[in-house]
């Protein structure tokens, strides 16, 4: 009976990258993130998701990002990178819950 290794970071690195391909359209990466599920264990790294969606890479104990300042490791689509307005964060969050 063979565990499933828990790789956050190479769950990081395939979301990030799918987020920056999609580019600025929230529909594009709705539909990754659909398509994406089914092929990654959301619930296993559902911090990890979190996080990205909210901050644009990992987060640490404390709230500092992991990412080294390495663009490949964090995405400007996020809701810190987000428009200030509440039509903005709504879309963002509508993104999320699909």
């Amino acid at each position: 009976d063979e565990k499933e290794k828990f790789e956050p970071t190479v769950f990081r690195d395939t979301i990030v990258q799918g987020l920056n391909e999609a580019g600025s359209d929230l529909e594009a990466i709705a539909k990754f993130l659909d398509a994406t599920g089914s092929r990654l264990d959301y619930r296993r790294y559902a911090d990890t998701l979190f996080d990205i969606l909210v901050a644009g890479s990992m987060l640490a104990p404390g709230g500092t990002r992991i990412d080294d300042n390495d663009k490949t490791k964090m995405t400007n689509h996020c809701v810190f990178f987000a428009d200030e307005d509440h039509d903005a964060i709504r879309n963002y969050a509508q993104v999320s819950k699909d």
